[in-house]
């Protein structure tokens, strides 16, 4: 197992061809785990900082690891362009405490019972999928 302490730079030989390791979005926030790459390699994380989506993690004469987030269930509320009611679904969602992300004339959300409820009761337009979610932070979290 190979331990992995920080992430390489950037622009670490770009030509070389790319080895995913595909982590969940909340697994990828920690700062200690484990996991395997698409070849079989193990690694162990020990960071001072969480790896952000697509970050170098370790490179081989030929390869470069990079972590790939996966994609996981969230719903696209379509925002209206009246502002006063775009605000208020901002609102509506901002009460359930739970991490959003702003897209253009939507507002993104993890897919939650809670958030169908809330869906349905107001009659929102919304999409639900499965997507790479990034969402906003520094916003106050109760542990969603």
């Amino acid at each position: 197992m190979q331990l992995i302490h920080a992430a390489l730079p950037a622009a670490t030989a770009p030509s070389l061809p790319r080895v995913a390791l595909q982590v969940s979005r909340l697994h990828l926030a920690k700062r200690r785990w484990r996991g395997f790459a698409e070849d079989g390699k193990e690694f162990g994380f020990d960071l001072e900082a969480p790896l952000p989506d697509g970050a170098l993690f370790f490179a081989t004469p030929t390869h470069l690891y990079a972590v790939q987030q996966l994609p996981e269930p969230v719903v696209d509320i379509r925002l209206p362009s009246d502002p006063s009611q775009a605000a208020r679904i901002g609102w509506l969602f901002g009460n359930l405490h739970f991490p959003v992300a702003l897209l253009p004339g939507a507002l993104r959300i993890q897919d939650d019972p809670a958030v169908r409820q809330l869906l349905a009761r107001e009659s929102l337009e919304h999409s639900p999928s499965e997507a790479v979610f990034y969402p906003l932070l520094g916003g106050h979290s109760h542990g969603h």
